[in-house]
Formats: structure tokens, sequence, C-alpha cells
């Protein structure tokens, strides 16, 4: 192993063998769908809180508008911490934090106050994901780690239909009690935080240098505060930022509208607990376009890469720009586009703070990029709650969706300047090693 120091991008060689790599990150994913279980439930929970307090579109939206201001500021905040004190620590406490509000979140008795408890949840989880990539390029590097960043993705996948069959599952139990379905995940996530406790390595553990090297330890290699405004210097970084907001408005509002626009389409016979489960399908065929697409990345050209996300996002655009006409048709159908939708949205989505984080800075500063890159998403996100309830009331899904179907059509058009006019990292010549 040479002693040179990493330029940006590049990844060194990791130091544990790939069997336990694989288990460990196996242990992030467990640990991000925990998370996620106190996360969204509230979707599944939305039609009865409208329910309990007699609340309108709009008014139920500003809960998921403040929580999501709240993600934003964390992420922000949480990044540059994360690349200085490590991602084991900082991942433990997101998850012991998000399990005291979420069980916190079924006691409340005022919207206020339940604004208030879902928004520190999501404040706390907002360092989970940024924990989690400080920690994976120290296990695989080159040709591997695209494919890893992707597996890794699949904790929000895989989370987000955890969390939304588990929690329609309460509400069934429960007799529709929104408090069950809001409190209830947190015990599940308390479980998978002893387990994560007992499996991940201290940093010592993975962050030593490999027999018959020299040099101390690294696990904060390279990490400044003073060179994050590099950032702004690189392209690449505000392409990124900006198709971060674009598709993180998109996965958001189906997130929490997608059980409302089901429980709407199917009329006064269509139960939560249908809803829910007829909203799984955008996760989970999101999870095989996570994986195609991480595979692909990590053995292709940039202009091959450029092209191959605009085809993706381009199709998007007209199956969103439909989806209302064909739940009209046939709520199976509906089913369908939506499983179709996120296939092509996760994908290129699970790309932006994943990878590609990595590959702007290096794994130095990928916490930071990863924080600041779903920052400015989640700014965009915001949107996904009252003002988008706003649109949902004045004009239905029709008017919601088409303007969803504009997002995806600008978001192909900003990969066709992913790459342009900058030399691929260090990243991209280890692949070829």
């Amino acid at each position: 192993m040479s002693q040179h120091d990493p330029s940006p991008g590049e990844v060194s060689a990791p130091t544990i063998s790939p069997a336990r790599a694989r288990v460990l990150l196996a242990a992030l994913v467990l640990g991000y769908i925990g998370v996620y279980l106190c996360r969204k439930n509230f979707s599944v929970a939305v039609p009865l809180i409208r329910e309990a307090f007699n609340l309108s579109k709009e008014q139920i939206g500003i809960v998921a508008s403040a929580s999501t201001l709240a993600y934003m500021i964390g992420k922000f905040t949480f990044g540059p911490l994360i690349d200085r004190f490590g991602g084991r620590a900082s991942l433990l406490l997101a998850m012991l934090a998000v399990a005291v509000f979420g069980a916190a979140g079924g006691l409340v008795g005022t919207l206020p106050l339940l604004t208030l408890v879902y928004s520190l949840n999501r404040l706390a989880g907002s360092a989970g994901w940024g924990a989690m990539v400080k920690l994976v390029p120290d296990w695989f590097a080159g040709r591997h780690l695209p494919l890893a960043m992707a597996v890794l993705s699949l904790s929000f996948v895989f989370g987000g239909v955890c969390a939304t069959l588990l929690a329609g599952e309460i509400a069934a139990w429960s007799g529709n009690n929104w408090r069950w379905v809001m409190g209830g995940p947190a015990l599940v996530l308390a479980a998978i935080l002893v387990l994560c406790w007992a499996v991940l390595p201290r940093a010592s553990a993975t962050s030593r240098p490999c027999a018959g090297t020299a040099g101390p330890a690294r696990t904060a290699e390279g990490f400044e505060f003073r060179k994050i405004g590099e950032l702004a210097r690189i392209r690449q970084f505000w392409v990124v930022c900006a198709l971060s907001f674009t598709l993180t408005l998109l996965r958001e509002t189906f997130n929490t509208w997608t059980v409302d626009f089901f429980k709407e389409s199917g009329g006064a016979e269509m139960s939560s607990r249908i809803a829910a489960f007829l909203s799984t399908p955008f996760d989970a065929l999101g999870a095989v376009g996570i994986v195609l697409l991480g595979w692909v990345f990590g053995r292709t050209t940039p202009t091959a890469r450029k092209r191959l996300l605009f085809a993706l996002l381009l199709a998007l655009a007209g199956l969103v720009f439909l989806l209302p006409a064909l739940a009209r048709h046939h709520v199976l159908a509906a089913t369908a586009a939506v499983g179709a939708i996120g296939f092509l949205a996760y994908g290129p989505y699970s790309l932006l703070a994943g990878i590609l984080a990595v590959e702007i800075r290096g794994k130095a500063y990928v916490a930071t990029v990863a924080g600041m890159v779903d920052g400015v998403g989640y700014l965009a996100a915001i949107l996904a709650g009252k003002q988008f309830g706003r649109v949902l009331d004045l004009g239905g899904y029709d008017l919601g969706f088409s303007c969803l179907a504009a997002l995806a059509a600008a978001s192909a058009v900003l990969c066709l300047f992913l790459y342009g006019g900058r030399r691929m990292p260090e990243l991209r010549r280890q692949h070829e090693d």
C-alpha cells in the first residue's frame, strides 16, 4: 500500500476481509431500516391523524414540511461533525435519539406538539446516512464501492417497505389508532440499536494499517473544516446538488402522499391497510433499480452514465404524468405504475449522496458532501408537505403529478451536465485496477 496522501475522490484499499465487510454492511442496512420504521410510519398515520384532528391536507402537510426543515438543518450541520468524530458513534447516537422521539410521537395530544416531536425525530435521523457513508469506504474500494453504496441505499428502500407494512399492521391491530402507528415502531428500533452496538467495530478495528505498512491509523484522514469551502469550485458538486433538489422533492412527495392517493382513488371501501400495501411497490421495485444502476455505474464511462440517467428520468416523467389516468382506469394499473416509478426514480436518487459524494471530494469529506447534497434536496422536499397539499386541494392529483412530471424532465436535462468539463477523480482510475 502506497504512502502518498490521497487526492480528492481517491479511496484507499480496505483493511478487512470481504466477508466481514459484507456483514458490517448488512448491519448498517438493518440499522437504517430501524430509523425508517420511526419515519415513514407517518405516511400511514396521515389519514388517521387527519380524521382524529379534523384537518385538511394542507394542515397535515405542515407536519411533513416542518419535520423536513428540521431534517434539512441536520444534514448541513451534522456532516462535518461526522467527518471529524467518526461514523460509528454518530450512527448509534442518531438511532438512540430517533427511538426516543419516535416513542414520544405517540404520546402527544395536539398537532403543534406532534409537529415538534416528529421534527426532533427527523433532526436526529438526519445524521444516520452521513454516518453510514463515512464507514463504507473503509470496507470497500475500487470497482466494488459503487455497488456497496447501492446496497447501502437499499436501507432506505427496505426501510420504507418495512415501515409502511409494519405501520399498516399496527393500524389494523390497534383499530386505526394513530398513537400506536406513530409510537409503536420505536420498540423495534431499540432492539436494532442494541444489535448494531454489538456488531459494528470501533474505528481502531477497521482503520488500522494493513500488515507490513507504516503510518498511523487514519480515522479522519485529511479532513479539515477550513477546506469545506473548496467544494464550491467543483462543478460536479453543483450539478449533484441540483439533481438532489429535484429528485428528493419527487421522492418525498411520493413517500408522503402515495397512501392518501390510493385511499382517494379507491373510494370509501379502500382501507388504510390496503392503501399502505398498494404503495409498497414504489420502494420494492426501487430496490431493484438501485442495485442495477449501482452495478452498471462502476463499469461504464462518464458519457454512458449521462445518457443512461437521461433516458431513465425522461421515462420517469412520462409515467408520473400518466399516473392519475391509470388510477381512474384500474387501481392495479396504478399500483404497477407506482412500482415502475420507484424503479426509475430510486436508482438515480441513490447515487447522489452515495458514490457521487465519494467521487466529489473523497472519503475524508464524504459525510460533509453527502450532508450538503441531501440538505439541498430536503430544502426542496419541504414543498412536499404543506405546499404540495395546497396543490392537491386546488387541483387534485392530476395537477400534483403534472408538476412532478415536470421535475423529472428537468432532472433528465441536468444529468447531461454531470461530468462535462471535469476530469474524473482518482476513484475512477482505481475502478480499472
